[in-house]
């Protein structure tokens, strides 16, 4: 397996960054306003190569899994490409090229730093002692990590708390079901109270959405929800426990108390927040022009903060506690080659999303009215679906945008209408593991640890026998 150390991964990141800047530097004198891709002008048939780098994510792992670990990098930028080349073709150099850097340096960039900053200092993170596996310390975990998510962000409590979680049960035959409901609680439906937990609701709050408006009226379904998937854990895992035999893990050697270890790095976990909402609430009005894609600079910022952080706790941090942490870089290099692909090859899919009526999706946005009255069912499940395929972030803004945008009116008149919307994109980013970041990651984590994850489908098998009929349940209850 391939384990790449720390200042390699930011050689990676930094060499990345300059061959995307270079050309645009060198472009940017010669450029006439910047370029503008309709998505009205995109039929479905551009949605191809994104659909394959899914299928591909799913069917590989499953049909040749020795390619797929040595290649999975090459398959994402294969599929990128498939976009890249002919979209070149078709709409020139320029606007191509307009595309891929907006796409990188305002998407993808920040969002691996940021999870890169996350992954770095929650692994440096670790409960001494033993924690056993019951149903009760399992279902406590997840109650923990679905309280903290709101607060420290979904991507921030998974990565505290997956580890944990994962040594707890190690001596356990069935494994899989705590990682899933992992992912569905602490990955996502905890993240439902405040603009910290999860991106959507996070650009809600810089489209004008009061900071506590998401924690009163998303208070009673994520309760709703997460009671539901609680009890129906606990069940499960009593069932699962029994049928074991009860096992009893082996004695610890090390003699080790109960305890934290690396007690800074949740000092920095603050730090990381904070950064994150730096970025949010300073508006100092200075860009830096990268061919026409201003890269502003709070969010430059942010994203040194993050990289400072996160190379402080590995100075902060004893090797050794990482080592008995099991920690690696190996996630974060999966996760940043896969989403390259993910994030590029899905660019013309929100094109034609943003251009509403006018787009070749334009009977999915006509769904979301009905004589000019927002359905709000329609709403919660078309923001969700999406969200489970799409980023979660830019989804929840076309439907914020399609319900009219204007933030007083969406908190006050149609609160059932900005609630569905909410719902949708942080709920159903558990149904697919490329719903939400922290998903893929999860996953990576067990896996690397050698928890036998479901298949692409197979997670789905799962999102849709147990979340789908939650979610019917949130719809007749809530909309």
């Amino acid at each position: 397996m391939n384990r790449w150390s720390f200042s390699q991964l930011m050689t990676a990141v930094f060499t990345l960054t300059a061959v995307c800047l270079l050309p645009c530097l060198a472009l940017a004198a010669g450029g006439h306003g910047a370029p503008h891709l309709d998505g009205a002008e995109l039929g479905v048939m551009w949605v191809i190569p994104f659909a394959c780098m899914l299928l591909s994510i799913a069917i590989f792992p499953l049909t040749a899994p020795h390619f797929w670990h040595h290649n999975f990098g090459k398959v994402a930028a294969f599929w990128a490409l498939a976009f890249i080349i002919p979209f070149t073709v078709k709409f020139g150099f320029s606007l191509a090229l307009y595309e891929v850097i907006h796409t990188l340096f305002l998407e993808y960039i920040p969002f691996i730093i940021l999870l890169l900053s996350l992954f770095t200092v929650a692994g440096g993170v670790r409960l001494k002692g033993s924690l056993v596996g019951t149903p009760v310390v399992n279902t406590g975990l997840l109650l923990i990590g679905t309280v903290l998510a709101s607060w420290m962000g979904t991507t921030g409590a998974a990565m505290l708390l997956i580890r944990p979680l994962l040594r707890a049960n190690a001596h356990r035959k069935y494994k899989v079901h705590s990682v899933v409901f992992f992912i569905f609680l602490v990955a996502n439906i905890g993240g439902s109270l405040t603009p910290l937990g999860d991106p959507p609701l996070f650009l809600g709050f810089l489209k004008g959405v009061s900071f506590f408006w998401t924690t009163i009226h998303m208070l009673v379904p994520m309760l709703f929800v997460a009671a539901i998937l609680l009890a129906l854990f606990f069940v499960v895992d009593t069932m699962l426990f029994a049928k074991e035999g009860k096992p009893v893990p082996p004695t610890d050697a090390s003699g080790e108390k109960l305890g934290l270890e690396g007690k800074i790095n949740l000092l920095l976990l603050v730090g990381v927040v904070c950064s994150v909402l730096l970025s949010g609430l300073w508006k100092p009005g200075i860009s830096l022009d990268l061919y026409h894609v201003p890269v502003e600079l709070q969010n430059i910022v942010r994203d040194v903060l993050l990289l400072v952080i996160a190379g402080l706790s590995l100075k902060l941090t004893d090797p050794e506690s990482r080592r008995k942490n099991d920690f690696n870089w190996f996630p974060i290099i999966e996760v940043a080659k896969l989403f390259s692909g993910i994030f590029i090859s899905m660019i013309p899919a929100i094109a034609i999303l943003k251009a509403g009526e006018s787009g070749a999706l334009r009977s999915v946005i006509e769904m979301v009215s009905h004589n000019g009255q927002p359905v709000n069912v329609m709403y919660f499940w078309l923001t969700g679906l999406l969200s489970s395929f799409l980023d979660n972030a830019p989804t929840y803004l076309v439907f914020f945008n399609t319900a009219g945008g204007d933030a007083v009116h969406l908190m006050n008149d149609l609160s059932h209408t900005l609630l569905a919307i909410s719902a949708g994109a942080v709920f159903m980013g558990a149904n697919t593991y490329i719903g939400n970041a922290p998903n893929f990651m999860v996953r990576s984590i067990a896996e690397d640890q050698g928890v036998k994850m479901p298949s692409f489908f197979g997670y789905m098998m799962w999102s849709g026998g147990i979340l789908i009929p939650v979610f019917i349940l949130v719809t007749f209850v809530f909309f």
